[in-house]
Parts: C-alpha cells; sequence; structure tokens
C-alpha cells in the first residue's frame, strides 16, 4: 500500500509500540523504531488477556506464539477479603471461549512482549535504534522530524507516539496533567514451591477489602504465581516506580482474612508502583502524529486492559491505514475516532471498579450483593461490550462519530 520511501517512526518499544509496528508493516510500511531503554525489552509482572486481547494479537500475527506462552484460567473469582465471602464466580471454559471465540488467560508481561518483539523482527521491515530518548517534533506537510537527547534528528513519513504514560509527545501536543489516584500497587512473582497450596487456584483471583484489594494467579505454565496488592496511601503520592517495602505493605492488610492475608507475607522483594491516569481527550491526532497506547488513553489497573486497549489501537490503525488507502493524515483522523469513546470508557470505567472493589461498610455490603445469583450467561452479557471487540467490528464508531475539531 505504501509508495511513500520514508519509515514511519514509532516512539516506544513496548507492547503497544510493536504492536503499532506490526500493523504498520502488514500495510507495507517500513518502521523505524526508537526505543530509550538501552536494549528493546519489557518490565513488570503478570497480565490477563481476554478475548479482545487475543483478537488484537491474532490480526497482528501473534496470536499463536502468544498463545504458547499463557495459562488458560477455569474462572475468574472475586471474594470478600474481610469474611471470605465469593461474591462472584465467572467461568472460562468452553462456554467462555465459544461466546467470545477466544480464551482469557493469564500471562507473564515479558512473554507478550516477546511475541511481539519475534513477530517484528521476522518481518524484516521494522529497524530498531535503542538508547534512543524522543525529546521533541517537528512536522512538515511531507513528513515529520523526531529530535533524540543527543539532539540527532530523526526522518520519517510519520510518528506513532506509543511512548508511555509519561509521554513526551503527548506533553507537547497535549501538555495535560496527570491525575495521581492514591492508589498505591505493589506487583512480586512468586515461585510455585513458595504459595500457599490452599491458593493454587488455576484462576484469576482477587480479594476486595476496604481501600484495598489483592489479585493472584499462575504464570508459565504454573511454575510461578503473580500477586498484585493494592492500597489508598496515607501519603502524598507522586507517579512513579520504587523498591518496595514488605513492612508497608503489611501495615494496610491488617483487616483482611487469613487466607488472602498469606499472600502479603510471601515475596520477597516488591516493586511499587504509585498509579495515576489521566483525563480522557477527544482528538490523539495532530497531522502527521499520532499517540497509541498509554500515550494516548493511560488508565488504572482495575479491568485489567491496559495492554490490550494498546494492541486494540494498533489492530485500529492498521485497518483505518487501509481505509484511507495509505493517506496518513485521514487514516490517523479515523483511528482516534473510531478509539476515543471505547477508550474513555475503559478509563472511566476502571476508575468505578477501583471503587466497588474498595468499597466499605454499607456500600461493601451492596457490593457483596451484587451479584449474588448470577447466572454465567449474565456476566457474559455485561462482558459483551468489552471482550466482543475484534478486527471485523473495530471501526464501528465511524458510523456515528464526528471529525475531531482542531
Amino acid at each position: 500500500m505504501s509508495s511513500n520511501p520514508s519509515p514511519i517512526l514509532v516512539a516506544g518499544g513496548g507492547i503497544g509500540g510493536l504492536g503499532a509496528a506490526l500493523a504498520l508493516t502488514r500495510r507495507g510500511f517500513s518502521v523505524k523504531v526508537l526505543e530509550q531503554a538501552p536494549e528493546i525489552g519489557e518490565i513488570g509482572a503478570g497480565i490477563q488477556l481476554g478475548p479482545n486481547a487475543f483478537h488484537a494479537l491474532d490480526a497482528l500475527g501473534v496470536g499463536e506464539k502468544t498463545r504458547r506462552r499463557a495459562v488458560y484460567t477455569d474462572f475468574m473469582v472475586m471474594h470478600d477479603a474481610i469474611d471470605g465471602y465469593q461474591v462472584g464466580k465467572i467461568p472460562t471454559g468452553e462456554a467462555f471461549l465459544k461466546r467470545f471465540g477466544n480464551p482469557y488467560a493469564v500471562i507473564h508481561r515479558v512473554d507478550v512482549h516477546q511475541s511481539l518483539f519475534e513477530g517484528a523482527v521476522e518481518s524484516g521491515r521494522i529497524e530498531f535504534q535503542t538508547s534512543t530518548r524522543v525529546t521533541r517534533v517537528e512536522q512538515t506537510a511531507q513528513g515529520v522530524t523526531v529530535f533524540d537527547q543527543h539532539g540527532t534528528a530523526h526522518q520519517g513519513a510519520a510518528l506513532i507516539a506509543a511512548d508511555g504514560v509519561k509521554s513526551v509527545v503527548r506533553e507537547q501536543f497535549v501538555g495535560d496533567p496527570a491525575r495521581v489516584t492514591g492508589h498505591v500497587v505493589y506487583r512480586a512473582v512468586v515461585e510455585r514451591k513458595d504459595f500457599p497450596a490452599d491458593l493454587q487456584w488455576n484462576a484469576a483471583s482477587i480479594w476486595v477489602g476496604p481501600n484495598c484489594h489483592l489479585v493472584h494467579y499462575p504464570l508459565r505454565g504454573g511454575e510461578q504465581y503473580n500477586v498484585v496488592v493494592t492500597f489508598h496511601s496515607r501519603g502524598q503520592e507522586e507517579w512513579g516506580v520504587t523498591d518496595g517495602s514488605r513492612e508497608e505493605v503489611q501495615s494496610y492488610f491488617q483487616e483482611v482474612c487469613p487466607q488472602a492475608r498469606q499472600l502479603i507475607d510471601l515475596p520477597k522483594s516488591w516493586r511499587r508502583w504509585a498509579t495515576a491516569d489521566r483525563e480522557p481527550i477527544g482528538r490523539w491526532s495532530f497531522d502527521r502524529v499520532t499517540l497509541l497506547g498509554d500515550a494516548a488513553h493511560p488508565t488504572t489497573q482495575y479491568l485489567a486492559q491496559g495492554a490490550a486497549m494498546a494492541l486494540e489501537d494498533a489492530v485500529t490503525l492498521g485497518e483505518t491505514l487501509r481505509l484511507a488507502e495509505g493517506d496518513l493524515v485521514e487514516a490517523f483522523d479515523l483511528y482516534q475516532r473510531a478509539r476515543v469513546a471505547r477508550t474513555a470508557r475503559i478509563v472511566l470505567s476502571a476508575r468505578e471498579m477501583g471503587r466497588l472493589y474498595h468499597a466499605k461498610d454499607v456500600e461493601r455490603l451492596v457490593r457483596n450483593d451484587l451479584w449474588r445469583g448470577r447466572s454465567p450467561e449474565r456476566f457474559y452479557d455485561a462482558m459483551e461490550w468489552l471482550y466482543g471487540w475484534n478486527v471485523d467490528n473495530c471501526l464501528s464508531a465511524l458510523d456515528h462519530t464526528p471529525k475531531a475539531s482542531a
């Protein structure tokens, strides 16, 4: 499709950046990925992949690679962390697969990234430049110039800014503040031999409590377990990642029941995330520059959809390039119109889910009563808007979304 000899530049070599690069090569473009780290890689622990994420990975040509590295859960389950009451249990087996066309799985973030990276290398059309941090962008009607921290200029036909939650490109074009939540997330990976036998469930499991919750699920064939705990900080937080403290974690979970409390005593080391999101915006595309993934719609973790949204973005961008017959400016506008409402719903729904998880007093009682007696089919109906996304319907919002105003 592309007749432009200049590559499209992608800022960021994470999950979103590699997804975008793959989508672009499938439309005939050459791509140059600018990554600030010394090597292409990923950090973090486990993530959850719903059917929508697998639909996106399939469309990018790396679905099978990812499936081989994933653990397929039997159910999602929520317990009250105070008294152990089972609030809700959703089967994710055959009926779920039949309904949504793809499974629910848990996987190490590194393994998703590795699948995308392998696909990128196999494409033969993606150049990687590491130790390169984007600092500024200039553009003309013909292309873009991206400057890095050394003052080096990189020329391209366009720029996809997948430079994460603290996007330099978003700061230049939007300049909006982050919304620091005050919620702190601790993440760790624990070996199976050290994980409590009575919690070794093949499930995405969450224990919800007043101003806190705990999550665990298996990774890498069940040889490891992902452990995540979240609490409302007593102090003033600044957005960022640091090493965590076992003593701090334990101080926030005095009320939880003994079965759930086992989780916070397990990790030998923690990483601590002070979380933030941003208010949804209606414009991500600025002529030959567009935002993607966390740069466009950073969200809290309560719907487990951050990586999935970046992958959906990448696939949708590829589809709008097809629809616009390679016209980059037109494609970028169609892309944002197709994605803004859905990703804003994710950001806002994640905030509400956080409130639901962390309910206390009477709100906690209401939360525990919400799903009593609900059938799997009713749960699936409620999830249709989220997990029903695929490449065939990813442009459906264009039918009723006006063009963005400058």
